[in-house]
């Protein structure tokens, strides 16, 4: 590009010509090529990032129990699945007996006796589906409450139990609560449990990002603080 400067000096025009650096083809393909890496880099952080809706508190609330669940398995206490298979177990009698009930391959008249079958035995079938239905919410209302992860102790430990670690973020609110205790509180080597109670906003950016490491460091404060409890007195 070239910029014309005409002053007039005794008579005389003088025009400057200044000519714009070019750069070499080499340090603008090295250039390109970094800038399109920082991309890629920035691109991938943003893809594995954990994102939730602000204006959802269960979504909020999903994003940080996942980690917790991360985080506690990550330091050594192995997940308990005991109780899930529990209730996948009972729900699949549950469905099982809705769906055998409701498509069974033979039609009227070839089916008249299942059907006669079903009528004597409806009372039975009803209440079989009803009790174990209620079995399930009883597990979930008398054990699970607000878990949301069962440990075993750590391997090579001297622990019996393992941990039981609970959360909460009521509706309209922003304080979450995290709460871990001995999944045996009877057992000898049970520890007073441990909690916290934090603002969401801490762990949050505006876009709904989850800043892993400010979150990581204070649950794991927080596994920390149970190890070094002194156990409870019997």
């Amino acid at each position: 590009m070239a910029l014309d400067m005409d002053p007039v000096c005794d008579g005389f025009d003088i025009r400057i010509w200044v000519t714009k650096y070019k750069p070499s083809p080499a340090h603008s393909d090295k250039k390109a090529l970094e800038i399109e890496s920082e991309k890629k880099v920035e691109m991938a952080s943003n893809k594995n990032a954990k994102k939730a809706n602000l204006l959802d508190h269960h979504s909020i609330k999903h994003i940080l129990d996942e980690s917790v669940t991360e985080i506690v398995t990550s330091g050594g206490y192995p997940e308990d699945v005991r109780m899930s298979n529990i209730r996948l177990f009972i729900g699949t009698i549950i469905i099982v007996i809705a769906l055998f009930a409701q498509f069974y391959n033979k039609k009227f008249p070839e089916n008249r006796n299942f059907l006669i079958g079903c009528i004597v035995l409806y009372p039975f079938v009803a209440c079989t589906y009803v009790v174990f239905n209620g079995i399930l919410q009883l597990i979930i209302y008398v054990k699970e409450k607000n878990a949301i992860l069962f440990t075993y102790p750590p391997p090579g430990s001297f622990n019996s139990t393992g941990l039981i670690v609970t959360s909460k973020l009521p509706r309209f609110s922003d304080m979450y609560t995290l709460v871990i205790a001995s999944a045996d509180p009877q057992s000898i080597s049970a520890k007073p449990q441990v909690e916290f109670t934090r603002s969401v906003t801490k762990w949050f950016t505006k876009d709904g990002v989850l800043v892993e490491g400010i979150f990581w460091k204070e649950v794991e404060g927080l596994i920390n603080q149970y190890g070094k409890e002194t156990k409870k007195s019997k």
